[in-house]
């Protein structure tokens, strides 16, 4: 039995002996390597903060002391010291652990998180409603140097000083986010120290030179400036100094006694401060160390996956993005962050002038994108679909409304699966479908993932490409139509069909094999593959919804606000009468489960679309109870 076996909360913790403590960072390391290599989940940043985490919960008294992860990809150690080792080996697995904190799950958890630089404003909040209601305890926020690049963290730091409180940042410096850190912020972070002892005596002097009559405040203010101008003299960094904090590093955050030393030294502190921690991500595996980018997010058992024949949507993407980069000069790539997971690795590698990481900003990127389209570039804007949540205001106001030819590519759209209910990408439809001059794809297979590209970079105007976090279908005969726009093409038509099922996107060859199944049983069923989300053609949608007697609407994103309601929409404006079904995801959100699972709990894998697809068809031959809960949602 080692250590962590022992460790069933925080205080535990402050009952080993320091000389301990090595030790059970090593046990918590081995732990989530072979957890992570199991279940899949974020490998390096978790590798990186062990002692970190282990330093926090033995100085701070969670929760009474909140301590907030900023994004929460690495608050592993932090979950297996707060009691949760039992249920360890089920993280990210339906039922089990989400890879993220989640207050439902411990009161150590203070927030549930999932995207970055959030941590600084909700730990401002928090630390506001203790004072404001005369409750105890300290508010700690961990943030990392590439979640400082986004706008939101400048924002709340700026605000700390306004309010006066002694909120505890620490800033964990590892030289990345999950690309490597860009930008001025990367290379600004540096030394300056404070101590108890520093602290003491500038309270005293400030007191003194506060009591002298008529003078004191101005000449404290002149001497505060005068230590500003020297420390902008011999350090160029002290942008945490002017918003109002003290500033505290950089330690090595891999070193305990270092670690313990500067918190307790920095838990007495009453006022702002950040501590600056330098970490190795992927420190203690060799192999995370060398390369952290690869081994930020693993699939299950990744050291050990055949090859796969078929790529995935974000492969094929990257291949056709450096391609077409090739031919045409005026194409640029944007990403936030994530060029490897975008699959713009392949383009930054040929091209490298051309591709833009901006560091964790979307709402730069996207306006940052709007002004090159301005200038007579074709940008390309790769974020994922849940990230793009964070970019609406810039999409409607700086891309939508001007009319600006900016293409969105949208990974991880719909169901995304272990990363739990922060990433699921179910809103991209709802949020942009309205959007003036807009237009959105989805496609279905590898033809249609080229054609459709190429389309979006001829097209004017706002163009969204929807996609998954999957691999591709084999193409179905007709995908390689070229798209029309607001159109879409029959995957499947038979003679007297009185059943019409239309799918966007990928599910449409799950609702090819389930159609064909009931097709060979001799219930003729159509099956129309939308191709677009946004706009749709109004005309041709009713033309052929008119021809048959109940209807289903298949999409991998929100029932409410999606594209089924929007056709629902047109054929009451048409006055088409035709029952109709839509399929998607309901109001909550599902939890951490593999991809398969959360489409299946759905309704939206083969066997659930074939139950459906029956019952349909059992329903227009007149074999069926009308009040079955499918046929009245």
């Amino acid at each position: 039995m080692g250590l962590l076996d022992s460790i069933e909360s925080p205080e535990d913790v402050k009952k080993l002996k320091e000389s301990e403590l090595r030790v059970l960072a090593k046990e918590i390391r081995k732990k989530i390597l072979e957890t992570v290599t199991t279940n899949g989940g974020h490998l390096a940043s978790n590798l990186g903060v062990v002692e970190l985490t282990i330093a926090l919960h033995r100085v701070f008294d969670s929760p009474r002391d909140a301590i907030i992860w900023d994004v929460g990809h690495q608050s592993y150690a932090h979950k297996l010291i707060t009691g949760r080792l039992k249920d360890f080996d089920r993280i990210r697995k339906k039922g089990g652990l989400s890879g993220f904190p989640k207050r439902s799950e411990s009161i150590h958890d203070i927030f549930d998180t999932g995207h970055s630089s959030t941590s600084l404003s909700s730990a401002l909040g928090l630390l506001e409603s203790r004072k404001r209601q005369g409750k105890n305890g300290r508010v700690v926020a961990v943030i990392g140097d590439g979640a400082l690049t986004a706008g939101m963290a400048f924002e709340a730091l700026a605000n700390v000083s306004q309010l006066e409180l002694p909120l505890i940042v620490i800033l964990n410096d590892n030289k990345m986010s999950i690309s490597r850190n860009v930008g001025a912020l990367s290379r600004y972070l540096s030394r300056l120290t404070a101590t108890n002892h520093y602290q003491a005596f500038r309270r005293s002097f400030d007191a003194i030179v506060v009591s002298i009559p008529r003078i004191g405040r101005s000449l404290l203010e002149l001497i505060v400036r005068g230590k500003r101008a020297v420390k902008a003299i011999f350090f160029k960094e002290n942008l945490f100094a002017d918003l109002g904090f003290e500033y505290v590093g950089p330690i090595d955050g891999h070193n305990i006694p270092v670690l313990l030393s500067v918190l307790a030294q920095v838990k007495r502190l009453q006022r702002p401060v950040v501590v600056h921690v330098m970490t190795k991500k992927g420190n203690g595996f060799f192999k995370a160390e060398e390369d952290p980018e690869a081994f930020h997010g693993l699939a299950p058992s990744c050291l050990d996956l055949p090859v796969v024949a078929r790529p995935s949507f974000t492969e094929l993407f990257g291949r056709h993005m450096a391609d077409l980069a090739q031919e045409r000069p005026e194409l640029v790539a944007i990403t936030a962050a994530m060029s490897k997971g975008t699959g713009l690795d392949r383009m930054a590698k040929l091209l490298p002038s051309r591709v833009y990481d901006v560091g964790i900003a979307e709402q730069h990127a996207v306006t940052f994108a709007a002004g090159l389209a301005a200038g007579g570039l074709l940008p390309v804007v790769a974020i994922y679909s849940t990230f793009m949540q964070r970019a609406v205001d810039q999409v409607i106001h700086d891309v939508a409304l001007p009319n600006h030819h900016v293409v969105f590519a949208m990974d991880r759209a719909g169901a995304v699966g272990e990363d739990g209910e922060t990433h699921q990408g179910f809103f991209d439809i709802p949020l942009f479908k309205n959007l003036p001059n807009s237009t959105i794809l989805a496609p279905s297979c590898a033809a249609e993932m080229g054609s459709f590209l190429r389309f979006a970079l001829d097209w004017k105007g706002p163009v969204f490409l929807r996609f998954p976090k999957a691999r591709v279908d084999c193409d179905e005969p007709g995908c390689e139509a070229p798209p029309v726009p607001g159109r879409g093409i029959f995957l499947r038509k038979r003679e007297k069909a009185s059943v019409l099922i239309c799918a966007l996107g990928p599910v449409a060859h799950a609702a090819a094999r389930a159609t064909d199944r009931i097709n060979e049983s001799g219930f003729p069923i159509d099956l129309y593959s939308l191709r677009f989300a946004s706009p749709l053609d109004e005309q041709e949608i009713a033309g052929i919804c008119s021809g048959y007697r109940i209807m289903a609407i298949v999409e991998e994103g929100s029932k409410a606000g999606g594209v089924g309601e929007s056709i629902a929409s047109i054929l009451a404006r048409r006055a088409v009468r035709v029952k109709l079904v839509i399929l998607g995801f309901g109001p909550g959100l599902p939890s951490q489960a593999t991809r398969d699972e959360l489409l299946s709990d759905a309704g939206l894998d083969e066997e659930g679309l074939y139950t459906t697809f029956t019952l349909l068809a059992a329903d227009a031959a007149g074999r069926v109870d009308e009040a079955h809960p499918i046929l009245t949602r």
